[in-house]
């Protein structure tokens, strides 16, 4: 893994670190389950993968570092669950801990903005007509999906 450990919520600076572009994974992170998503190596979809149970910090760090190195994940973009108004509360001050914990990766890390993207996913699953059952097992991966869209659109798109 590279040594850059950036953590930002600056999609610039983000950028910046990233200049070949690359496989990125999105993390939506729950008291209960991390959603997971990845993105293709030129940043144009996201894609929902797992959804992993919370527990210890090392097993989870372990299980992130499996799908990383199998996926050649570049960088690292985490939901940053801020207040409406676009201020941070617990949650949001929870999310830049864990980013901090997970800097000893050497990946470079993106904080978004996730204020809409459960709801995003779950309308997209209910168009999709996915059961209530199935929605519950892999909203947060959709969601992590939704995140990381939002991300490499921004990315791609020059929108920093």
């Amino acid at each position: 893994m590279t040594a850059q450990a950036v953590i930002t919520d600056k999609a610039a600076e983000f950028r910046e670190v990233l200049p070949e572009g690359g496989p990125l994974m999105a993390l939506d992170l729950g008291t209960k389950t991390i959603g997971v998503a990845f993105c293709d190596a030129s940043w144009r979809f996201a894609a929902a993968d797992k959804t992993l149970p919370r527990g210890k910090f090392t097993a989870d760090r372990a299980k992130l570092e499996t799908l990383i190195a199998q996926r050649g994940a570049k960088g690292i973009v985490i939901g940053l669950p801020l207040n409406m108004d676009g201020s941070e509360g617990p949650r949001a001050q929870a999310s830049r801990a864990y980013a901090r914990n997970l800097a000893p990766l050497g990946l470079p890390l993106l904080l978004w903005d996730e204020r809409w993207s459960t709801a995003s996913a779950e309308r997209d699953m209910i168009a999709q007509d996915i059961s209530r059952g199935k929605r519950a097992e892999r909203i947060d991966s959709h969601a992590a999906a939704v995140i990381l869209q939002g991300a490499i659109d921004a990315l791609a798109g020059g929108l920093f």
